[in-house]
């Protein structure tokens, strides 16, 4: 999958003139309202944004990983809240389903999540499963042609939006690691299923997550996804990676938006009669950020062209979501302090950031579970 050079171009054109001309100036309504305008993610539609990483034959745009990762470090040099709204569609929630999913399911699914009729959420962690993925209790019990789901899944992005649920769940009890974890593609308006009120988070306001409940869930058996029992763990797996990469260039874009904002407070802020740019200090913190923004984008364009090519890229994704993210702090964090105490008012957009990025080294993987990925596939390598 990937658009000609020249459409891809233009596609990238339009999209940083969105940003520019649309999305930076509703930032502070976000902010102020705690959600996302209809009209915005109605031209995010017309943009052709939930479609990106489904295939053109099944109505979406069909971009590499490398194109993907260009397009997604564009959007998220504004707020990234906006980029919220797309993200479990246009990466882990549906790309399970690309990739193991039944043409049935696919035919099903996929040219509705690209047009962006309905969206999907990615049900994974849970209460007493988080970095443990592989512990997580949320039960399907075969019963006849269906399975009866019963369970909660916890901080689901999207899933007041969401027309498809990806769920994770043990179809064998008895299997208690990842063996014994299957993957089903779940309506949310299903009997029994019960989505709680969006919680109330540090930062990324406009970013809906929500615990779901399944209590005594019916769901066909050709809900299961690809048909084939005990797959949904590895499925995630292989989804996350991807995934990662995708957040990696979350990280590079609003890395980039910050970086840019305490430049600019830099040249116009005067102090001792020049302005502060011109003091080393002040330079050192500029330098810094550039080169952990430079390394970031450097990596992630790395990986991505790798993962086009086949190369498994595991431990690669794991790299770049530890040190993008991470950077992304550091950079948040400096343009604070380049702002001095003008930084830590809300009329500033560097404190809102600041706020917005410390989910970044969270979800989809912590730092420290990247830094178990890295090392153990250094382990393996040496050992084989």
């Amino acid at each position: 999958m990937a658009l000609d050079p020249e459409t891809f171009s233009l596609m990238k054109d339009a999209v940083s003139r969105f940003v520019r001309e649309r999305l930076v100036p509703a930032e502070d309504i976000v902010e102020e309202t705690n959600d996302v305008p209809e009209e915005i993610i109605n031209e995010m539609r017309e943009l052709g944004l939930f479609g990106l990483s489904i295939p053109e034959e099944y109505g979406g745009i069909g971009l590499n990983m490398s194109q993907e990762c260009e397009i997604i470090h564009e959007l998220c040099q504004a707020s990234i809240s906006f980029r919220s709204v797309i993200g479990t569609t246009v990466g882990i929630g549906s790309q399970g389903l690309v990739m193991t999913g039944t043409e049935e399911q696919k035919q099903e699914y996929l040219p509705r999540l690209a047009s962006g009729e309905i969206s999907s959420a990615f049900c994974l962690t849970e209460p007493e499963s988080g970095s443990d993925a592989a512990s997580l209790r949320t039960l399907a019990i075969k019963d006849g042609d269906s399975y009866v789901l019963n369970g909660t899944k916890r901080f689901i992005t999207n899933a007041l939006r969401a027309g498809m649920l990806t769920v994770m769940a043990r179809t064998n009890p008895e299997k208690k690691g990842a063996s014994g974890v299957s993957a089903f593609l779940v309506d949310p308006k299903t009997p029994g299923i019960t989505i709680s009120k969006a919680d109330n988070k540090m930062g990324q306001r406009g970013t809906k997550t929500s615990d779901i409940i399944f209590e005594d869930v019916r769901i066909s058996a050709s809900s299961l996804m690809g048909g084939v029992e005990g797959q949904g763990f590895y499925t995630a797996m292989k989804v996350l990676d991807r995934g990662r990469l995708h957040l990696s260039s979350v990280s590079t874009g609003i890395s980039q938006r910050i970086l840019q904002e305490a430049l600019n407070y830099a040249a116009e802020r005067k102090q001792f009669g020049k302005p502060i740019g011109e003091f080393q200090l002040v330079q050192a913190m500029l330098a810094d950020s550039q080169a952990d923004l430079y390394a970031s984008m450097s990596m992630t364009k790395d990986a991505a062209r790798k993962y086009d090519d086949g190369e498994d890229i595991a431990m690669l994704a794991a790299c770049c979501k530890m040190f993008t993210t991470e950077a992304a702090g550091r950079i948040a964090d400096k343009a604070v302090q380049i702002h001095g105490g003008a930084g830590y008012m809300s009329e500033y957009k560097v404190e809102r950031f600041y706020r917005d990025v410390r989910l970044l080294r969270l979800y989809e993987g912590t730092t420290q579970i990247q830094q178990l990925v890295i090392a153990r596939n250094m382990l393996k390598a040496v050992n084989n």
